[in-house]
Formats: structure tokens, sequence, C-alpha cells
């Protein structure tokens, strides 16, 4: 049992290639979102449509799976903590490799010593959950932004300024309080 789902819609059975080399297969399918995709302040809502569109093409090596996932991100801005959303779409592109086999053609496990090792086909089933984490948190930005001339919160009070633009608070820095006194003779 390989612990992947067929049924699953990011995982993609790819036995039409019959690893020959050459031969390709177009995939276009929806996902709903799985949980936890994104970093702290952009996020997939789980659940939420992923539309992939896919080419998996047979190499010596394994599957190449080239395409697109669009999808729905949905976002705090890190000046002002306003919720807001936008269509991204996401180019994917990742090689999943063969097993390893012996004489007899029988699996043989074998650890992977480089620092990056390419995923490998598990009975003729690619999961793209973790290629689609991956390109997903490496694309949105740690800290999103509303508008580029957000003008964030009030660091007084935390009112909202894109709220109110004029918003001033009548205070003086306590350090300027004695070049204030030189300004105005009639002060104490």
């Amino acid at each position: 049992m390989t612990g992947l789902d067929p049924t699953d819609p990011l995982v993609i059975d790819v036995r039409t290639l019959q690893r020959r080399p050459g031969s390709m297969v177009t995939v276009t399918r929806s996902a709903p979102a799985p949980a936890g995709l994104g970093v702290a302040m952009a996020r997939v809502p789980e659940g939420s449509p992923i539309d992939l569109d896919l080419r998996l093409e047979s190499v010596l090596e394994g599957v190449l799976v080239s395409g697109s996932a669009d999808l729905q991100i949905n976002a705090e801005c890190s000046r002002c903590l306003e919720s807001f959303d936008w269509h991204e779409e996401i180019d994917l592109t990742e090689l999943f490799r063969y097993p390893t086999t012996d004489a007899r053609g029988a699996i043989v496990v074998e650890e992977d010593e480089s620092e990056d090792p390419l995923p490998v086909l598990l009975d003729d089933l690619i999961d793209l959950q973790p290629v689609l984490r991956d390109a997903v948190v490496l694309d949105l930005p740690l800290a999103p932004l509303c508008s580029e001339d957000c003008l964030g919160l009030c660091p007084e009070c935390g009112v909202r300024m894109e709220d109110d633009p004029l918003h001033v608070h009548d205070t003086s820095d306590p350090r300027w309080a004695a070049l204030a006194a030189l300004m105005d003779p009639d002060a104490p």
C-alpha cells in the first residue's frame, strides 16, 4: 500500500504514459485546497477551488509535470491589517522519478543523500500536494500590502489611516520640549 489515495484530486495516475519517453498527456481539473496552504499573512482558504492545468511528459528518469495552478489568495495587509483577496496563477514544474529497481524489476529502497531529492512515483501515482505547497509558499509575499501606498495604522491610537488621512494627534515629543521653550520666550 502506497498511502496515496487514487481518488484524491491532487493525486494523478500516470499509467496512461506507460513509461514510454516522449509520451504526453494533459490534465485539467479542479481540486479543493488542502489545509495550511500558505504563510502567516497570506493563505489559500481551505476547500477553495484550485484549477490545475497540467502537462505530464514521460522522460527517461520519470514523469515531468509542468503547468499552472489558478487559486484564490486571502491575506491581511501587513500595514493596516485589513483583509483582502486576489487570484494568483502559480507555475508548477517538477520531475517525479521512477523508483529504482533491481535486475528482476523489484523496487529497491535506497537513501537519497542529496539536499533536495526528487519525489518518487508510487505505484504510478503522483502526489501534487507537496509540489503545490512548495510553489505557493515560495510565491506568496511574506508582508502583503492591500495597496502600495497603504498608510497603515496610527502609532498612537491604532486608527486606520486610510479611513482618516487627516488624523493627527496634538502631542509633542518631550525630548524637544527644551527647544520649544526657546521658540516661545513667554513659556514658563
